[in-house]
């Protein structure tokens, strides 16, 4: 696979200029410098990403519909190094993430998650929704999985995986859903992590679908969640390891469509194992711990999807209104009849109210983390609401 792809080529890559601080005392970047960034990205919507959204949505198309070779369209490299050049890159890292890796973490934004909450739904105005996040690196499932290395990772991990991410030059996945069980309750998760103590290796069979990030030839490596313990408590039966999208006995079987759409070249996959192997040294954190792992990533995971479909919301908000100012019917403008007005008001306040949530549960993240009770109780609550609500 890594032989057939064409690299992005950064530049050295340099610490945000607040990372170290930030780093250091875990405070929010000051207001001042988080407003010039701010209007750093807001340049970079208008004069970069909205112009190019129609010639990224025809470059995916093509790539979909030319062949199985799935990689990044040419604009987004492009708009990948002007977001590079911008500094505007891994912003999502927040500084206790990056705290916690060390040196690897000064890659990262020097923010906040409360701070990101803004810059995140400014990046989800563009269509597609994720279109700027890949230009600036803050892309599902990239983010979570550097989280989850940047934190549980050992320093060999974090070396091998964690900085190419950071730097761009690769892409992940993260393996879960299985088609076998209902893969919404994680204890059914079954897929077989054997060990051959012999050789030092884990031998991994069974099948995960919808697995995001997998169809691009950039993705190189997994983080796949399975069973190595199955008479263990509940909750410690399963393990998180890495798995290289080269190594032996992988098979992509198909991409998955939702109403017939692939998403090409990020692709959703069905993916096969059979007897895959890699040393003991590719877990994370240890074994049993997978379940501990999985709740410190879905707070980021979950949030930042969020984040972005308010910016959706705003930019379909927009629209609604520009529409109504225009449109005639029964010689009177839409924007005239009570009625209209009384909906687009409706629609104000639902935002608004999203908004206001993740804003919360970014600052209890902040401040509590993401296995406090109460934090998980208000993530679960904005993935469960703000996407029926914009929808």
């Amino acid at each position: 696979r890594a032989a057939r792809v064409s690299r992005v080529s950064p530049p050295a890559p340099v610490a945000h200029p607040s990372a170290l601080d930030a780093m250091a005392s875990l405070e929010p970047m000051p207001a001042d410098e988080f407003a010039a960034l701010k209007e750093r990205l807001w340049t970079f919507m208008t004069e970069y990403v909205y112009p190019n959204e129609v010639l990224f949505h025809e470059q995916c198309k093509e790539i979909g519909e030319s062949s199985n070779e799935w990689m990044h369209p040419p604009i987004l490299i492009d708009l990948m190094e002007k977001a590079r050049e911008m500094r505007l890159w891994n912003l999502f890292l927040p500084i206790d993430s990056a705290a916690a890796a060390g040196e690897q973490g000064l890659l990262g934004g020097g923010l906040t998650n409360r701070q990101y909450a803004e810059l995140c739904e400014i990046q989800g105005t563009s269509s597609h929704m994720e279109f700027a996040a890949q230009c600036t690196n803050c892309t599902s499932p990239d983010t979570g999985n550097m989280e989850v290395l940047a934190r549980y990772g050992t320093k060999e991990q974090r070396e091998r995986w964690l900085v190419p991410l950071l730097e761009g030059k690769i892409r992940s996945c993260f393996a879960m859903t299985e088609p076998d069980v209902a893969s919404s309750d994680a204890t059914n998760i079954a897929i077989r992590i054997d060990k051959d103590h012999a050789r030092g290796e884990y031998v991994i069979n069974g099948s995960k679908w919808w697995i995001t990030g997998a169809g691009s030839l950039h993705c190189e490596i997994m983080i796949l969640m399975g069973k190595t313990d199955t008479s263990a408590a509940l909750h410690k039966q399963q393990s998180q390891i890495l798995v290289p999208m080269s190594t032996p006995g992988i098979t992509l079987l198909r991409p998955m469509t939702a109403f017939g759409d692939d998403d090409a070249p990020k692709g959703h996959m069905e993916i096969v194992f059979e007897d895959v192997r890699v040393p003991f040294a590719n877990v994370l954190l240890g074994e049993g711990r997978g379940f501990e792992i999985s709740q410190g990533r879905l707070g980021p995971g979950r949030i930042h999807h969020c984040m972005r479909m308010i910016g959706q919301g705003e930019r379909s908000l927009a629209a609604m209104c520009a529409r109504v100012q225009e449109r005639e019917a029964f010689r009177k403008i839409l924007a005239k009849n009570d009625v209209i007005l009384q909906d687009i008001a409706k629609c104000r306040a639902d935002i608004d109210t999203c908004r206001l949530l993740v804003h919360r549960a970014a600052e209890l993240m902040d401040e509590r983390g993401n296995a406090d009770g109460e934090t998980r109780q208000l993530l679960s609550l904005v993935k469960a609401h703000i996407p029926v609500t914009l929808q």
